[in-house]
């Protein structure tokens, strides 16, 4: 077969039987047989593993013994394996764009179940195919240059250990943290499971080290605003909030809370979960970086009416840091990478209000206690009531939002551990008897188990079932003045009332409020429950569908501490290995517009990438090749037909519908 004159075209088919996975259901050597008898193939065969190293030297033999120039494999998805043989069809000698691979695992063998038909379509596959790949053209990849410099979004343990990882080996580190200091969650934490390891001993040097790195800039009350740009260039505005304190001259003395025309702390201090108060002017915690108090502007009175008389500025007057003319200012930088480690929200409890939150005022949920037990928390570690007594019994209800149709159907995988660390603290510190309501115990890490049966030594007791209601209603004289947990135990067969002083609330992971705009901020996508969507669940974990943007800690599913460290360590790998190369290679299928453009525009807002701009001095379409993601939108839409996308010519598209509609003796 040739086309047009030139040489003629010599195509070598492949078909693989991919272990069981193609052969079972696909009759491989049938399929081989067939492509043997349309016109351009100029050899056919079929082989138990065409991606195993023989596989790919047998393609790269064949291209030279029988000059092939045109290649095409019939086996797994093209997500797997296209760049593993495009390579082997390089290494024979071809243009690599000269492969083409056909997915009969997915599209035939994993959707019958009938043999006979699942091989009739994967030959008419093969068929549309064969027919494509003689208009295939060579093309060649493209390189953009990376700017070594990376974004981290989010200053929690993940964004910290991802940022320190990358200024440690040598790039600059932009941290953007959205509250007034960094820490995250895991900086309310009293300890850590399973090895009670002090959460602030072991985090608080590593905020240190972030906020005194001479490769990282720390922008604390900071959101970011805008991203521009693509893989290798984004250009990133980040909106700073006012702090209405000059971070420059603060040094944490705090004399400036203590002057606050407010003597005694009036509203709820968030960091404590609302269990204390603070000022107007406050610092977020003891040991938060960088130690810069911060005004609020929805409660500091000169802030919201300029008729304060502003003592804390008087008592800032030699070092001048309080300045209430602060205003938002936005702030331009440009990276070649961006982490996103946007962290978590707990699961609202009143949103389950058969327990009882926020009706009884001795219902807790865990983040609550664990400001309890926290030696710098509301009460100084002690664990007290509202009332001011220290509870004798004390059930903790698991799986509170997660594992429930209600609610979340998905596991939040902490909750089981961290609610086995807060019943060994408070039997600890209180010595009260402790129930645990549970429906499964899920304790797989290392030493988590463990630690479980530490707990079964100490005598906390275990009750398997999922609770139906707390209430305060006394059917018995030992109910009076407690708090009824009614649950059915379901290894002893029965509904048990059980009375106790204290109810904590063992609440899941939820994606964060903001999460679909911090996914259209970075063109990303979202799974089903709405956390951030990987790539790839198993061989992509930490890569998303944007290039150059990666996933570290909960914002792409629940997950413990170790867990997030070591996704951070990864996302900052992956940061590292796109930057040391200093370059990026595009892929041709990127669109492409014709002379005969009218500059109508219908394109420009369609494209999901920003890749298309309208040339000024000849008012028609230009699309940058480097945003471009070959997604073939603007060739669709096009009302004159003047785009075109290599790899998916009109020819090429049109001559696969052929093969696939007609059958072998028509061409």
């Amino acid at each position: 077969m040739k086309r047009n004159g030139e040489p003629e075209i010599r195509v070598g088919f492949y078909v693989c039987h991919c272990g069981h996975n193609i052969a079972n259901t696909v009759d491989c050597a049938a399929v081989a047989r067939y492509a043997a008898t349309l016109p351009g193939v100029a050899l056919a065969r079929d082989y138990k593993y065409m991606c195993s190293d023989p596989g790919q030297e047998l393609l790269r033999q064949d291209i030279q013994e029988h000059r092939l120039n045109r290649i095409i494999v019939a086996s797994c998805s093209p997500l797997l394996h296209e760049h593993t043989f495009r390579e082997a069809t390089r290494k024979g000698g071809l243009n690599p764009f000269f492969f083409h691979m056909v997915n009969i695992r997915e599209h035939a063998a994993w959707v019958h179940t009938d043999r006979r038909e699942a091989t009739a379509k994967a030959q008419a596959l093969v068929h549309a195919a064969v027919r494509r790949v003689a208009h295939h053209q060579a093309l060649q990849t493209k390189r953009a240059p990376i700017h070594p410099a990376v974004l981290v979004v989010g200053g929690g343990i993940a964004g910290i250990h991802a940022a320190l990882t990358l200024a440690d080996a040598g790039k600059q580190v932009f941290l953007v943290e959205r509250e007034p200091s960094l820490g995250g969650h895991m900086a309310r934490f009293d300890k850590t499971f399973p090895t009670l390891d002090c959460a602030a001993c072991i985090l608080t040097p590593k905020m240190s080290r972030v906020g005194s790195h001479p490769h990282i800039t720390l922008w604390t009350y900071a959101e970011v605003a805008k991203v521009e740009g693509y893989v290798g260039n984004y250009e990133v505005t980040v909106r700073h909030k006012p702090r209405y304190v000059d971070a420059s001259r603060c040094v944490g003395c705090q004399d400036c809370i203590k002057a606050c025309i407010y003597k005694e702390p009036k509203f709820p201090d968030t960091f404590n979960a609302g269990l204390s108060k603070r000022k107007p002017v406050y610092l977020p915690f003891p040991q938060a970086t960088p130690q810069v108090v911060v005004i609020d502007p929805e409660t500091c009175i000169q802030v919201k009416t300029g008729k304060c008389k502003q003592t804390c500025l008087e008592a800032c007057v030699d070092r001048r840091a309080i300045d209430f003319t602060q205003r938002e200012t936005l702030e331009r930088v440009t990276v070649g990478a961006i982490i996103v480690a946007t962290g978590f929200k707990t699961f609202d409890a009143s949103r389950a209000p058969a327990y009882g939150y926020g009706v009884y005022p001795n219902v807790y949920t865990a983040l609550e206690v664990e400001r309890l037990v926290n030696a710098s928390g509301p009460t100084g570690g002690a664990i007290v009531l509202r009332d001011g007594r220290q509870p004798e019994r004390v059930g903790i209800i698991h799986c509170v939002g997660s594992r429930d149709e209600k609610t979340n159907r998905w596991c939040s995988r902490v909750c089981c551990m961290y609610a086995l660390k807060l019943a060994h603290l408070i039997k600890e510190r209180t010595g009260a008897e402790v129930f645990n309501f549970y429906i499964d115990l899920r304790t797989p890490g290392k030493g988590y188990d463990e630690f479980y049966g530490q707990l079964l030594e100490e005598g906390v007791q275990f009750i398997r079932g999922r609770v139906g209601e707390v209430t305060d209603w006394a059917f018995m004289p030992e109910e009076e003045g407690h708090l009824v947990i009614r649950v059915e135990d379901t290894l002893a067969g029965y509904v048990r009332r059980i009375p106790v002083d204290m109810v904590v609330l063992a609440v899941g992971l939820e994606p964060q409020a903001d999460a679909q705009a911090v996914r259209r901020l970075f063109n990303m996508s979202c799974g089903g429950e709405g956390f951030f969507l990987e790539r790839h669940p198993k061989l992509a974990p930490v890569n998303t569908f944007t290039e150059g943007v990666f996933l570290a800690g909960c914002c792409q599913g629940p997950k413990d501490i170790p867990d997030t460290v070591a996704q951070a360590g990864a996302a900052a790998a992956e940061a590292l290995v796109l930057l040391d190369r200093g370059y990026l290679e595009q892929e041709p299928n990127t669109a492409f517009v014709l002379e005969d453009c009218s500059g109508c525009k219908s394109c420009l807002p369609l494209c999901p990438y920003r890749a298309i701009t309208i040339a000024p001095e000849t008012e028609r379409a230009v699309i940058n090749e480097a945003l471009c993601k070959g997604c073939g939108t603007c060739v669709a839409s096009c009302p004159s037909g003047s785009i075109g996308q290599n790899l998916f010519t009109d020819q090429e598209l049109f001559s696969e519908i052929e093969g696939l509609l007609a059958p072998a003796a028509a061409t």
